[in-house]
């Protein structure tokens, strides 16, 4: 392994951290900048169901079967093997595949939101049922269809620019800030235009970002193209991906859909503010560990383990550097909060705490999960997955009707269901790195 590869390798991150501070960072400042405009748009309640809209219908995403992911290891792979002909086919697989279970997936929603009485599944009559299905319809459309031309974020990981993912992120931000602050001033409260917008969003976004991938890599362009050699090899490794991404999805959101069942959608604002404040730490962790999946993966099948094992150490101290940052941001949440949105929304303190300690166990996962994505050693996180997504929720239902707990309730009960992964991940990711160095000294020796 030439110290060359190692180094460029280790630029190109840096180059990729760089470009996605810039563009990551004015997202994020336009994202907060559309929460209170959406908010006085909207009213409480009425974005509360937004908020959970949204949740809802981000799980069609899941219906991937993993293949957006299996597609950028095959894609990584293959190019750190200098198979470009190969990395091409699966591409074509991909879209090719993606693009029918999409169709096949908007003509099922579209027919099944006729026989789905939707006031009752988010808990409010501020809405008109008519209203609700149109506005469902229209967002199931678009996210279908970024579910298609979105794969452009796999092959943009798989070549190893993470930064451009960013640059789409900020394109669609800008577009929902500027068309969300022309709605308030030009039309009364609508949730069904929110949805049009939010999805004209992503679709500028995602034609921008393979515009620009395509003009640089040609000889990658998709065609129609459906082989079984190789769609099995993306769907066995996205069958996996697909099963935690299912697990994740359990998890991590269904706490909005509790909190609306159980408390009401108002108070989903409450919780969507206090996530979206501490998110801010989550989205600049993802700026740094972000380009490394596919980095893994090159390092990985060019046998440069004391790249990834150096990595890793610097990811570890990095990490402290979070930790610090989380319990500033716990000591001023309220103040920010009072600031951003207004001091007419109150904020619990345990709501407060419990989000800080989710966050800190969601990076310390991500260090490790990040790693054994990239060399595709996934079935231990496979497990904990499945074991957290069947505990998260009566975990949840017993903090909050019998120790009266609240909302920071239903965040310790997702802290809880993340722990085994907090405890399994770095022990595999240990013995993964020691066999692998005991292998390679083998083949030297």
């Amino acid at each position: 392994m030439t110290k060359t590869i190692s180094s460029e390798r280790t630029r190109n991150y840096l180059r990729q951290i760089k470009g996605a501070v810039g563009y990551r960072s004015v997202a994020v400042f336009a994202s907060f900048l559309a929460i209170p405009i959406m908010i006085s748009y909207l009213g409480p309640e009425q974005f509360g169901v937004w908020s959970t809209l949204l949740t809802v219908i981000s799980w069609v995403v899941f219906f991937d079967l993993g293949v957006g992911n299996g597609l950028r290891n095959k894609v990584a792979e293959s190019l750190a093997t200098k198979e470009r002909g190969e990395a091409a086919l699966y591409i074509a697989s991909g879209y090719t595949l993606i693009g029918l279970i999409a169709m096949a997936l908007w003509l099922s929603a579209t027919v099944i939101s006729f026989f789905i009485p939707w006031q009752a599944v988010f808990n409010t009559q501020a809405i008109a049922e008519t209203t609700l299905r149109a506005t469902v319809q229209i967002a199931v459309f678009f996210i279908l269809l970024n579910f298609w031309i979105g794969l452009i974020g796999a092959l943009l990981g798989a070549v190893q620019k993470t930064s451009v993912i960013a640059l789409g992120q900020l394109i669609s931000n800008l577009v929902v800030l500027g068309l969300v602050y022309v709605l308030n001033l030009t039309t009364d409260a609508s949730i069904s235009y929110l949805a049009v917008i939010h999805g004209f969003s992503l679709v500028a976004a995602n034609i921008s970002l393979s515009l620009w991938f395509y003009h640089r890599y040609p000889e990658l362009r998709p065609r129609l193209y459906l082989n079984k050699q190789h769609t099995n090899p993306l769907l066995h490794v996205g069958l996996q991906f697909f099963t935690i991404q299912l697990a994740v999805l359990v998890i991590f959101t269904t706490d909005k859909m509790l909190i609306t069942q159980l408390f009401g959608p108002q108070y989903v604002t409450q919780y969507e503010v206090v996530f979206k404040l501490f998110s801010a730490i989550i989205f600049l962790h993802g700026l740094i560990s972000g380009p490394l999946w596919s980095a893994y993966t090159d390092a990985y099948h060019r046998d440069d383990f004391q790249w990834i094992e150096g990595m890793l150490g610097k990811q570890l101290i990095i990490f402290a550097g979070f930790v610090i940052m989380v319990i500033m941001l716990c000591l001023t949440a309220k103040p920010i909060i009072a600031l951003w949105i207004g001091r007419e929304l109150a904020v619990p303190l345990p709501l407060i705490l419990t989000t800080s300690m989710f966050v800190l166990i969601f990076l310390w996962n991500s260090i490790f999960a990040m790693l054994v994505n990239g060399i595709g050693k996934i079935k231990l996180q496979l497990y904990t997955a499945i074991v957290a997504m069947l505990v998260n929720i009566p975990i949840s239902m017993f903090l909050v009707k019998h120790l009266d707990m609240g909302l920071s309730g239903i965040v310790l009960g997702t802290i809880c269901s993340l722990i085994f992964a907090a405890v399994a991940l770095p022990i595999q990711v240990y013995y993964l790195i020691k066999s692998r160095w005991n292998f390679c000294y083998k083949l030297e020796g």
